[in-house]
């Protein structure tokens, strides 16, 4: 669970009444979202693994405050979550570090300032109460005929290895490249999956390939490839803010030298948008009813209340204040307070006691 301290000097703040309120309100809201989406349905001995793309993780005007609480108790409800966007100012990162406890950890990549590696860094947060770091991190390095270009993977992907009781796996995290040109991506999915599931053959783990791979559609040679890498590859609801790519994905190894394979126990999509910021999004007819605490805001209450907030931020940052707020709330404020992707997560099987007592079976 984050912790909520902050949330005591927050009272103090002249340019923002009603401030602790307003959050704890918010935080109870996306709290019980994540309590039926994920949490509610998580089965015993199970690892929880996101990804989230975290729109310019922190460049340019700082969040607001409460954005911090709010992807923090997100983020609390994986166990490890790769993320995508970091930039190169590491307060940000230490922040929510803080915010999500001393339990957790976290590790990044140097900022990629060559060709199109747009000065990011990746990295990953885990929960060391759920998963241990196994001490070993790289980059996936290929061959200078491997791409059309000759040139490296844009955005060097990042793995690390970790183990979850019985569970070995490696996470490789990657942004891939964006542009006009489909192919490229393409490339690059099938470069990365091709040394994943390589790998996957002569070492006794297995190998999650996630992150931002920029898929707009699945009828694209993006995802084709994708599909082509060996890999299992769930099906995720779109991810982008209209509803329409498919950006975010994570697949995974199921063939190789792994004596403990990967069980699929659920996945999906976490929206947080009826809970925090908006718009407001069509909520399932049989969605049980909010309990007391929970309380949900029209599109028009946000948009007053966050008005002069953000104005009196802009300004004290040395920004101008927007020209039409209502305009771009949704394509720009919104957007830069959480991030313009919705994160994915998968939900694995990690205790394989039974199947390993099994083999001490006399047959009968």
């Amino acid at each position: 669970m984050p912790f909520y301290h902050d949330l005591k000097s927050y009272r103090n703040d002249a340019g923002y009444a009603d401030k602790s309120d307003w959050i704890a309100r918010r935080l109870l809201t996306l709290r019980y979202d994540l309590q039926q989406a994920i949490i509610k349905q998580r089965r015993p001995n199970s690892l929880i693994v996101g990804s989230w793309n975290i729109r310019a993780f922190d460049g340019g005007l700082p969040r607001l405050d409460e954005s911090f609480h709010y992807i923090a108790e997100i983020m609390a409800a994986f166990d490890i979550c790769a993320v995508q966007e970091l930039r190169d100012d590491m307060t940000a990162i230490k922040r929510l570090q803080r915010l999500l406890g001393p339990n957790w950890d976290y590790f990044v990549t140097d900022v990629g300032n060559h060709e199109g590696a747009n000065f990011e860094r990746m990295g990953f947060f885990y929960n060391r109460d759920k998963v241990i770091f196994r001490n070993v991190i790289g980059e996936i390095v290929i061959d200078s005929d491997t791409l059309r270009s000759g040139r490296q993977i844009a955005r060097t992907p990042f793995f690390a290895a970790f183990q979850s009781h019985w569970f070995r796996f490696t996470l490789c995290s990657s942004h891939i490249i964006f542009g006009d040109d489909l192919g490229a991506r393409a490339e690059e999915i099938a470069a990365i999956t091709k040394a994943l599931v390589k790998r996957a053959k002569r070492e006794d783990q297995v190998f999650i390939f996630l992150g931002d791979m920029n898929i707009e559609s699945r009828d694209d040679v993006v995802w084709q490839a994708l599909l082509n890498s060996g890999m299992q590859v769930p099906e995720f609801a779109a991810t982008n803010m209209q509803g329409d790519k498919y950006y975010d994905q994570i697949s995974y190894t199921v063939d190789g030298a792994a004596t403990r394979k990967t069980r699929l126990l659920r996945h999906g999509v976490f929206d947080w948008r009826n809970a925090v910021y908006g718009p407001a999004q069509p909520r399932d007819h049989d969605a049980p009813d909010d309990p007391a605490l929970v309380e949900r805001l029209s599109d028009a209450t946000q948009l007053a209340h966050y008005e002069p907030i953000v104005q009196s931020h802009r300004q004290r940052h040395g920004k101008q204040p927007f020209r039409d707020f209502t305009r771009s709330y949704n394509t720009h404020f919104m957007t830069h307070e959480m991030s313009d992707h919705l994160p994915i997560w998968i939900e694995l099987e990690i205790d394989y006691s039974d199947d390993y007592l099994a083999r001490f079976l006399s047959a009968n």
